[in-house]
């Protein structure tokens, strides 16, 4: 659409401004009075239909959210999509139903169920708040300021669970509600120094009545209509409140820095082979990057070093041949390894052991050590399928 074209646009769609509001559109700074019940309205009708939600018209029936099941979600959440998430959330309510269940859980149970989810040191906290609350008598706390002291709960989970489950006010501000802030109120600071600047927005917004179907109409509102590219302003609920839609530019918002490179590590890793179809693996150190996850063997690569990338790097003598090279990107690096694979019939060296092939799919693997894998074996980490 052309610049002009926008412009005329934008006119015709710019609200009338009446006593309903506070100060004038233009500005950016506020919003219409019935912001909330506009918003609310339109959640009734057009929410998501997630697994751990109870539903607007489950809730006027008189069902109540399960702080287990909104803790469990907002953790896994965290940094993943709404779509990546549901399948591990219904595997992990069906093997662990409460609290409780999970506290009781072995450690690496929890591992090899979190793989693939990214973001380890996740699974390590949830387990460990898990074991509190448990041993708490299995009740969440209800307030903000009390959940913070759990592991692995900062602002953002604490102002989900404290409005979601227990039905509170509470600013609850994750990427999706930034980007509905931003361009309502046309925030030009870019998005990393805006956060506190947006916070206070939404605690201005945030109703006394229904404060966690609020803050989840918020989300909504992010994840299917003011979504990043191409929002479909026509079908908003607050197209009247929007400056940035008023100046014809949505997608201008939220302001952003230019990101920088990531740094680029090389590595190798050693797919050792038995003739049964095992695969040599061991875990990693409980501290650091991959914490605690199985892999197979690899050099010495970090965030901030290279590992070495020939077969002389190998953990033990063996006919290794070069298999390809697989690339992963982790939050501040990517990573090149260059995959080896040898078959091998002796005893695992002292801290690995052997996988079954058939077990492999449900070791506790991220998801770069199932792509080198999957180099040297094809298939060798796909669940089997019943028969």
């Amino acid at each position: 659409m052309a610049p002009a074209d926008q412009t005329r646009k934008a006119q015709a769609l710019k609200p009338q401004i009446g006593e309903t509001q506070t100060r004038e559109v233009q500005t950016g700074k506020t919003i219409s009075d019935d912001t909330a019940s506009r918003l609310l309205a339109w959640y009734d009708v057009h929410h998501r239909e997630l697994p751990w939600r109870v539903t607007p018209r489950e809730h006027a029936r008189g069902a109540r959210p399960d702080p287990y099941r909104i803790w469990l979600s907002e953790v896994m959440l965290q940094q993943t999509t709404v779509e990546a998430v549901k399948s591990y959330f219904r595997a992990f309510v069906e093997k662990w139903p409460d609290v409780e269940a999970l506290a009781a859980a072995p450690t690496e149970d929890v591992m090899k169920a979190w793989a693939g989810l990214g973001y380890y040191s996740r699974a390590r906290n949830l387990k460990a708040c898990a074991d509190l609350v448990a041993a708490r008598g299995g009740r969440f706390p209800d307030t903000e300021v009390a959940l913070r002291d759990l592991p692995g709960i900062g602002a953002y989970t604490s102002a989900a669970i404290t409005a979601i489950a227990f039905d509170r006010p509470a600013a609850v501000v994750d990427g999706n509600v930034e980007r509905v802030i931003s361009r309502l109120f046309s925030i030009t600071t870019p998005l990393s120094e805006a956060k506190g600047e947006i916070r206070v927005h939404v605690e201005r917004m945030v109703p006394a009545t229904r404060p966690g179907d609020f803050a989840q109409a918020m989300m909504d509102l992010g994840a299917t209509i003011c979504t990043p590219r191409r929002p479909r302003c026509m079908l908003c609920p607050l197209r009247e409140d929007c400056s940035a839609l008023v100046s014809g530019d949505p997608e201008h918002f939220p302001v952003r820095l230019p990101k920088a490179d990531k740094p680029r590590r090389r590595g190798a890793a050693f797919v050792a082979v038995r003739g049964d179809g095992a695969i040599l693996l061991r875990k990693r150190p409980d501290k650091g990057l991959l914490g605690g996850m199985t892999e197979v063997p690899t050099t010495a690569w970090t965030a901030r070093i290279d590992g070495a990338t020939t077969e002389a790097a190998a953990p033990f003598p063996a006919n290794w041949r070069r298999e390809g090279q697989i690339a992963h990107v982790f939050t501040h690096f990517a990573l090149e390894l260059d995959v080896f694979r040898a078959e091998v019939d002796s005893a695992a060296p002292a801290g690995h052991f052997w996988s079954l092939a058939h077990e492999i799919s449900g070791e506790a693997l991220p998801t770069v050590m199932k792509k080198a894998i999957e180099a040297a074996i094809p298939g060798a980490t796909k669940k089997p399928r019943p028969h």
